[in-house]
């Protein structure tokens, strides 16, 4: 202990010093103001201020090096001293090393610091580029001494921890231990034992990865304004991650894996934030049903008035997202099951070209009135490519009932649009997968123009290929394995509801899971798992869609509350001429082509279901704001393109209604409007 106290004398001397002298640094401060300024300050008083200055630098560099010296030798007496266990050994040598690293980390940082002067000096105050440089330097110092920092924290704490452990075990070693001790000592190594095994080092693996940014957030801990009422709690709590995080971007994060898998946790926000959504969905759809809109227009304004542009009470917007992508899943299965495959059989060919042909056009007069507007083709293929794809979840729940048998020779106007739309689904997959070559597209010059579209072109190889391979895929489960194991898990569920929902629903994210791999969209493989279960009769479709519906109707209000959170009324009310004006053009446009393509590739027993096929396209799809966003942060269009995408969509999905609803009055018979309507 005489070591010890020796050498913590000699870690306090330099800090003593620093003490001592912190009374002077205001006045250095000022004459060095004063010297640089040249105002009362002769040439002689200059020089020795300077000849202080060094004077004590020095000073603090030789202390610096006595103190390490000294550090080392007391390291090596702590290591031949016999009398010490292992574990007092290892608390004091580590505690010396760390010091070591302050001192050395100290002197580092006084250097770094006179580098950051003479640089600053040596630059123009008008430059704000070398300004932008030195304080991102500066930045990034900070940052790495921040994270040594914490790092020699954490190493203390562990050194503490020993430190504690050392003491018991020389307690219990002095005294005999009881049953119930020996017991609960053998229950604590063993829990000690599990937090190593469980425990990832997830920072100190990742925090050297290339790529890898440090970044400074603000922690804020939940009911921070009751302080007083909640500071028990929180010191009982402290550690466990219930706060949330904000970076300098304003980004909030939450916690998604927890250092002590142990404890289990909650995340109450989002708890909160699904029971607040459920509740006001029910006054808002009851709304719209009185006054004859569907009730997604009701959960639609449910997420206008939570989101950002209402009441801002929503506080965990990507994770209530995350679970309206399930009604999407879901809504499209029981599309699937109505969708049998002799009926896409029947219209696959129509299904394939009528959507290419759209995009195409759409991507034509884009660039056409691109051209004329002066506006950069990358930005005019993009818009265009956004506008051309419709809401494949809003048509469904139009169709939910519709779909029927007509006249042998007719063709059903539900599986043409449905057909369509799936295609158009597969589209977005693709375009997702080419968007980063047309961001590298947009700044290329002449010679990698040619490379781009032969990037573009083995992209789309790649999706065809792996469309013919899920299809395969399909025909083989359909032949061989989809009615076994539906009969298997008819068999099991008798009397049990759960091992069927399971194991359909277990079936639908397998068909979304390989779909994904292969680089198509995930609705895609939804859809198909539905029309394979379908395969198996009508009976079997029936059964699935009683026990699958009701997931699915929750699941899609959060989806359509989800939508709503990204309405801004009041951005529409400021621009609301302009956006009528380029919503009812983009509705009249994809109608008069959709009916134009249409009609050249329906037969002429079937042309009438065209205007009731063009009214189910006449709308942007809620996945133009997916790509909007993923436009904007790579900089292919600009934040009020961006706005203007997501209102023109928002009002093309309130239209949609209204349109629909003329075609079916004007092209179906009244006897079959019901079901339609």
């Amino acid at each position: 202990m005489k070591i010890l106290e020796e050498s913590l004398f000699w870690m306090l001397l330099p800090f003593l010093h620093l003490l001592v002298s912190a009374a002077e640094h205001a006045e250095v401060a000022k004459h060095a103001i004063k010297l640089h300024r040249g105002k009362g300050a002769a040439a002689n008083q200059r020089r020795q201020w300077v000849l202080d200055s060094c004077r004590r630098l020095t000073g603090l560099l030789r202390q610096k090096n006595v103190v390490l010296n000294k550090l080392k030798n007391a390291i090596r007496a702590v290591e031949k001293d016999t009398s010490l266990s292992d574990e007092e050994k290892l608390f004091q040598v580590h505690t010396f090393e760390i010091f070591q690293k302050e001192l050395n980390e100290s002197e580092n940082s006084v250097f770094q610091a006179i580098y950051g002067l003479q640089r600053a000096l040596q630059g123009d105050y008008r430059d704000v580029v070398n300004m932008k440089e030195s304080s991102r330097q500066r930045l990034e110092a900070l940052r790495e001494a921040a994270i040594k920092e914490e790092t020699e924290y954490v190493e203390l704490l562990a050194a503490e921890k020993h430190q504690v452990e050392a003491l018991k075990n020389m307690q219990h070693q002095n005294k005999s231990l009881s049953m119930l001790d020996e017991i609960l000592e053998d229950v604590r190594k063993a829990a000690d034992r599990l937090e190593e095994e469980i425990e990832e080092h997830a920072f100190d693996d990742n925090k050297s990865v290339k790529g890898v940014n440090f970044e400074a957030v603000l922690r804020v801990e939940e009911e921070e304004a009751n302080s007083k009422k909640n500071i028990t709690q929180r010191e009982v709590e402290e550690g466990l991650g219930l706060s949330m995080l904000i970076d300098s971007q304003n980004n909030q994060y939450i916690l998604t894996k927890p250092r002590d898998s142990t404890i289990p946790r909650a995340d109450h926000h989002f708890i909160k934030d699904i029971v607040t959504i459920g509740m006001l969905s029910l006054p808002c759809g009851w709304l719209c049903t009185t006054i004859g809109l569907p009730t997604m227009f009701g959960y639609i304004i449910c997420g206008v008035l939570l989101g950002p542009s209402g009441l801002n009470s929503i506080k965990s917007i990507v994770q209530v997202e995350t679970l309206g992508e399930f009604g999407v899943f879901f809504t499209l299965f029981l599309v699937g099951l109505e969708f049998s495959p002799e009926k896409l059989r029947k219209v696959w060919k129509i299904s394939l070209q009528g959507p290419c042909h759209m995009t195409l056009l759409m991507i034509a007069f884009g660039l056409l009135w691109g051209h004329l507007l002066q506006i950069r083709p990358t930005q005019s293929v993009f818009i265009s490519t956004c506008l051309s794809l419709s809401s494949t979840p809003l048509v469904s729940r139009f169709l939910v009932g519709s779909a029927r048998g007509d006249k042998e020779g007719d063709i059903d106007y539900s599986t043409v649009l449905l057909g369509m739309l799936v295609m158009q689904d597969v589209q977005l997959g693709l375009f997702i997968a080419v968007m980063p070559t047309l961001i590298q597209a947009g700044a290329s010059t002449s010679s990698g123009v040619v490379m781009e579209v032969l990037r573009i072109m083995l992209l789309i190889g790649q999706i065809v290929f792996s469309l013919a391979a899920v299809f395969l895929l399909c025909l083989v489960i359909k032949t061989y394995l989809i009615g076994p194991y539906y009969r298997k898990l008819h068999l099991e569920s008798k009397g049990n509801k759960e091992i069927l929902i399971l194991g359909i629903s277990a079936f639908v994210f397998l068909m979304l899971m390989v779909t994904e791999l292969l680089d198509v969209s995930m609705e895609l493989g939804c859809f198909l798992a539905g029309a394979l279960v379908s395969s198996q009769g009508h009976m079997v479709t029936e059964e699935v869609t009683a026990y699958i519906e009701p997931i699915r109707d929750f699941l899609a209000i959060i989806f359509f509350a989800s939508i709503g959170l990204h309405v801004f009324p009041t951005f529409v009310i400021y621009e609301l001429t302009v956006l009528v004006f380029l919503t009812l053009s983009v509705v009249i446009m994809k109608f008069v082509l959709a009916a134009l393509v249409l009609s050249l590739i329906l037969p002429k027993s079937s042309q009438y279901i065209k205007w009731i096929v063009s009214a189910g396209l006449a709308q942007v799809s809620e996945f133009s704001f997916v790509l909007g966003s993923r436009a904007r942060r790579a900089g292919i269009i600009s934040r009020e393109v961006y706005l203007l995408i997501l209102s023109v969509t928002t009002l093309s999905l309130l239209l949609a209604p209204v349109l629909w609803r003329a075609a079916i009055t004007r092209c179906v018979p009244r006897s079959e409007r019901r079901s339609s309507l």
